[in-house]
């Protein structure tokens, strides 16, 4: 595998497709910002035929990201303050055959591994009427979650948390996949691809294992079924899912390209996917190639941050190596520290004055040489002198 550039978001949903083909499963680390929920937005449309009236008519792929989420809407009773629902959008094509498929039966199951919350699904609301005995508008089905019942046996409604909401639907979604495994369901054979981006954006490190773990055991579960790709940003779920999969998936970092819309795909099965590490090796090669910009004090100094974190010192300014003058690590901690917190955007990058540039190079020269890192992840390391 070798890094990849793509010009466009169409071009890499394309390029994801294509190594599909040879594995069963991409994954992929991006940053927030980068493009994620768009991708998968692209990589659906290439699946999609839609008509004169703009409607689907054709599709290969089940996906899940922040729209899937946006599907569900609390109903928070504003009124009595009594029965709090999460509404379930009837208009979306995800919730056909809902009650014919016994949905419940399914989500209950996968549910029961992360929580204790029970659940029920009202498929026949109605709005309250002032006439005696008679029907107001049909409502769209909702979904009642408790934990206890009232003396007569009634479920008594509460209001899952956060957390449990994304369980809950991410649940959900599993149960439509294992639908879509399945060659005798005749309502998901549609589905050749599925994708998945971030399904874990309110979830304790736990549940991410636990998530992460689940997951992989059911896509390896049949030798058929759709191919799969997953993306977040997200590092522990991203490590348990590599880990889990191995060499049954393709593993890339996925990036912003230098030009406005453009992406890279690094290859991490040669170059480190854990989060600080593929930063330290991004950085050593914007450094060597010259294009270094402002917020690149930004990921070096969350860097020294996570180091200091993991062994138990001080703070991030003792990872600041120095020769035998104090005067150095007080230069370059300050430097830091004003760079680190001005208003430099990933977004609006600006390049380094030289004098910065040289400053940088030190530094990092001068972390990385002073703390136990894997020297081939920093080929050009040795050439360097402070200030090159």
């Amino acid at each position: 595998m070798v890094d990849v550039s793509l010009p466009n978001l169409p071009a890499l949903a394309e390029h994801l497709r294509g190594e599909l083909e040879r594995k069963k499963f991409v994954l992929l680390y991006a940053y927030n910002g980068v493009g994620k929920t768009r991708l998968s937005g692209a990589f659906r449309d290439l699946g999609r035929v839609v008509n004169a009236d703009g409607e689907t008519t054709q599709r290969d792929t089940l996906y899940f990201n922040a729209y899937t989420e946006d599907l569900f809407t609390w109903d928070n009773d504003l009124e009595f303050e009594r029965k709090r629902v999460l509404e379930l959008n009837a208009d979306s094509r995800f919730f056909a055959g809902l009650r014919e498929l016994e949905m419940e039966v399914k989500i209950g199951r996968l549910l029961a591994r992360y929580t204790d919350l029970n659940f029920y699904i009202d498929y026949e609301r109605r709005e309250l009427s002032d006439s005696v005995g008679a029907l107001g508008a049909p409502l769209p089905p909702a979904v009642t979650f408790f934990r206890e019942r009232e003396e007569n046996g009634d479920p008594r409604p509460i209001k899952a948390s956060r957390g449990e909401e994304n369980i809950f639907i991410w649940c959900f979604f599993l149960a439509i996949v294992e639908l879509a495994m399945d060659p005798d369901i005749e309502a998901y054979r549609w589905v050749k691809y599925v994708y998945i981006d971030d399904p874990i954006s309110s979830l304790d490190e736990q549940n991410a294992i636990s998530v992460a773990n689940h997951l992989a055991q059911l896509l390896t579960s049949s030798e058929s079924g759709p191919r799969v790709v997953v993306s977040t940003h997200h590092v522990l779920f991203f490590n348990v899912l590599c880990n889990e999969l191995r060499n049954k998936a393709l593993r890339h970092f996925l990036k912003s390209g230098a030009e406005t819309g453009t992406y890279i795909l690094l290859d991490t099965t040669s170059k480190p996917f854990l989060h600080h590490l593929a930063t330290l090796v991004d950085l050593h090669e914007v450094q060597a190639s010259g294009a270094l910009y402002t917020h690149h004090f930004n990921m070096l100094r969350r860097v020294m941050e996570q180091t200091a974190n993991f062994l138990g010192l001080e703070d991030w300014k003792t990872c600041i190596k120095v020769t035998d003058v104090d005067t150095d690590r007080t230069l370059y901690t300050r430097m830091i520290d004003l760079m680190s917190h001005g208003d430099y955007s990933i977004y609006e990058p600006r390049e380094m004055m030289e004098e910065n540039k040289v400053h940088f190079r030190t530094v990092f020269r001068r972390f990385v040489a002073g703390h136990p890192f894997n020297p081939a992840l920093f080929p050009r390391l040795a050439e360097m002198g402070d200030g090159i």
